[in-house]
């Protein structure tokens, strides 16, 4: 099965919650809080492998959550870190926010590896909290809690070279005889239903070729398979437009190649720019009728390199591979896509705000409240005075009385309720 999008749900891992402890030795008369800090939540990070060729593995698997952080424990005892999630993908593969269609990472290169949602930091223990004033802190924080999200998952191979024309022209035959690739052939419609990638030699170069299927009237609206495959030559830095010169299935070989560039603008202007070489196939089935190859070169050899060739013979194909290879020297190399990027990872932990509910209640949220409230215990004192106090200096008793509020207004920050007093 060849899936080349798809969409699937990652979690990174909690942070592990610090401990409340004290030592107890007999011969300790007064011991000190000792109470360890909790692990790191695992991670998810992306790694492109050169053994995948599409997203198959991620088609019924769809939920990746990497391991939470342990909690803390007594005598200082770290907790475990949790394990990350590495999520193998192919070379080429996009992956978007799925909320907002934006690009999250390109992994174009053979050692992209980026980590896309970092794990939860573990909370402190009550060991840290201890002060000269503060000596026996009873409380502890909690670990960070990490985000899921979902992404899609869109591959665009990489190649050199793309093969493009309608279905039956010998396009993979062509693939395999200029390259060590192996594809389906057989004289019928659509026998290849997904991207064939090969190695082309030629006096001591090299390049990638890429025979993409389904391109029929339509495809960029959608008809046949081409639509689904059309981002697969949106990478490549040169496309050869294979025709079906004898016409065997009864096609008009000048139609066929006015509608497959009609498809090509209509998908993408960037597409419709790329140089393109036109390939004229089958030319050991012409016999002695010429009349098609002549009006074909008339209406098109001024604006194109036309080369005759006969993928079945293999007569005509060191014409094509020296082409290929003179003007991929003065091509561009391939890029990742210009595409603007985010981290949607990126914790604010200065932003609050504050809106009311439908109940009337004020509800604080933000980074700055998530961050803030992992560290309150509403039975320690000295947790929820340094919490009052934390309300004052960040701004946010400022900003409730902006909004409007009263004596005994409910206030709810994170899980914390409380009535407002002045």
């Amino acid at each position: 099965m060849f899936i080349d999008k798809t969409k699937i749900l990652i979690k990174a891992g909690n942070g592990g919650d610090g401990s409340v402890s004290f030592r107890k030795e007999k011969y300790v008369p007064n011991g000190g809080p000792n109470g360890g800090d909790g692990g790191n939540g695992g991670s998810i990070i992306f790694e492109v492998t050169p053994h995948m060729n599409n997203l198959s593995d991620y088609h019924f698997t769809k939920h990746f959550r990497a391991e939470d952080g342990e909690n803390g424990s007594t005598n200082n005892k770290y907790g475990r870190y949790g394990q990350d999630i590495v999520i193998k993908v192919p070379k080429g593969t996009i992956i978007k926010d799925a909320q907002t269609g934006k690009v999250v990472a390109d992994m174009f290169f053979d050692d992209d590896k980026k980590v896309l949602l970092k794990g939860g930091k573990g909370g402190r223990g009550n060991a840290k909290f201890a002060t000269s004033v503060r000596q026996a802190p009873a409380f502890s924080e909690m670990g960070e809690k990490a985000v899921e999200k979902e992404v899609i998952l869109e591959l665009k191979t990489i190649a050199d070279i793309g093969l493009i024309g309608f279905p039956n022209v010998g396009k993979s035959t062509l693939l395999s005889v200029i390259t060590s690739a192996k594809p389906k052939i057989a004289n019928y419609h659509f026998t290849t239903i997904s991207p064939n990638l090969g190695v082309a030699y030629y006096h001591s170069k090299s390049f990638v070729v890429a025979d993409i299927p389904g391109l029929i009237e339509g495809a960029s609206e959608g008809v046949g398979l081409g639509h689904a495959f059309l981002r697969h030559i949106e990478r490549t830095r040169m496309l050869v437009h294979v025709i079906d010169i004898a016409a065997v299935d009864g096609r008009n070989p000048l139609e066929d190649f006015k509608i497959i560039n009609n498809e090509l603008k209509s998908y993408s202007k960037k597409l419709a720019s790329l140089l393109q070489i036109v390939v004229l196939n089958k030319m050991d089935l012409l016999f002695d009728d010429f009349s098609k190859l002549e009006e074909f070169k008339k209406k098109y050899g001024k604006k194109y390199k036309i080369i005759e060739v006969s993928a079945a013979t293999h007569t005509g194909l060191d014409e094509l591979l020296d082409t290929i290879i003179k003007n991929l020297e003065t091509l561009p190399t391939s890029e990742p896509d210009e595409v603007e990027t985010f981290d949607f990872d990126v914790k604010d932990k200065t932003f609050f705000e504050v809106n009311i509910d439908e109940d009337g209640v004020f509800v604080v949220s933000g980074g700055l409240i998530d961050e803030m409230i992992r560290g309150i215990v509403l039975t320690d004192t000295q947790s929820f005075a340094y919490f009052q106090k934390r309300l004052k200096q960040d701004g946010i008793i400022k900003r409730l009385k902006e909004m409007g509020i009263q004596e005994n207004d409910l206030v709810r920050i994170g899980y914390v309720e409380f009535e407002y007093s002045d």
